[in-house]
């Protein structure tokens, strides 16, 4: 099971890609995932163009020496959900599609399979395996403060960026609290995927486990705050930056990241 905190190990490693000013790797993602999600619904070229971003993405990987277990493991956590709407594609027909040509299958219910449904499918889904790779490549290479700094020094609105730093800081210890919640089940010999218990008890426990979580997290945003408040916490408060700035290496990867996607573009 991959926990906040081998997610957060990873960002402190010591390599080329981890080196990286956090600016310039939050705005390769960026680019990353508009030119992806820019690319035509379908187009003949699509998969090899993605394919390539992928390679590319995965070398960016190696090159970080990031544990290859973990990262998979966080794929496949995360690819169900675009699984799952990829699928029911061949069976659909978009109105953006003119004309269709179905698949020569006898499926019950009426259904059939078009082709273009088909590569819209396939398309969605590689586009979907683009994106969640840069963004997790870019979570276990960058710390999740210097993320939130990143974020803030590149012009994202300052009432966002206060949001997500606060979440950061709680994160972990919302999880602490996660975890105590779920062993005092386990000693009770709670398991949620008893056949032996109704399912209707176990959805109630659940859902007194997700308020006791919602009413902990409401007590210690009201503390957090009346503590800000005692700090001299208001609106014209300043944020303590890291002085770091973008190096050679910084504009190098910015200039080969981007002749990779020109290229990628214009002659595949």
């Amino acid at each position: 099971m991959v926990t906040l905190t081998d997610i957060e190990r990873e960002s402190y490693k010591d390599s080329p890609i981890h080196r990286l000013d956090p600016r310039v790797k939050l705005l390769f993602a960026l680019a990353i995932i508009v030119y992806v999600v820019s690319l035509p619904r379908i187009h003949e070229k699509n998969m090899i163009r993605l394919f390539a971003i992928e390679v590319y993405l995965l070398l960016l990987v190696l090159a970080a020496g990031l544990d290859l277990r973990y990262f998979f493991l966080r794929i496949l956590a995360i690819l169900p959900f675009g699984l799952g709407i990829a699928l029911i594609q061949p069976f659909l027909r978009p109105s953006f599609i003119g004309n269709y040509t179905p698949y020569p299958l006898d499926l019950p219910l009426g259904l059939s399979i078009t082709y273009e449904g088909f590569a819209f499918g396939s398309t969605l889904l590689a586009k979907f395996l683009v994106c969640i790779t840069v963004i997790i490549l870019l979570s276990s290479t960058t710390r999740l403060r210097d993320m939130v700094a990143a974020a803030d020094r590149i012009g994202i609105p300052r009432e966002f960026t206060l949001l997500l730093s606060m979440t950061v800081r709680y994160l972990f210890l919302f999880w602490a609290v996660l975890k105590r919640i779920r062993v005092a089940q386990e000693t009770r010999l709670f398991n949620i995927w008893n056949q032996n218990v109704p399912r209707k008890w176990i959805l109630k426990q659940i859902g007194h486990s997700i308020s006791a979580i919602f009413v902990r997290s409401y007590e210690q945003g009201e503390k957090t705050y009346i503590s800000m408040l005692c700090r001299g916490y208001g609106s014209g408060y300043d944020k303590a930056y890291y002085k770091a700035k973008i190096q050679t290496m910084d504009i190098l990867f910015l200039l080969l990241s981007t002749g990779s996607i020109l290229y990628i573009h214009i002659f595949i």
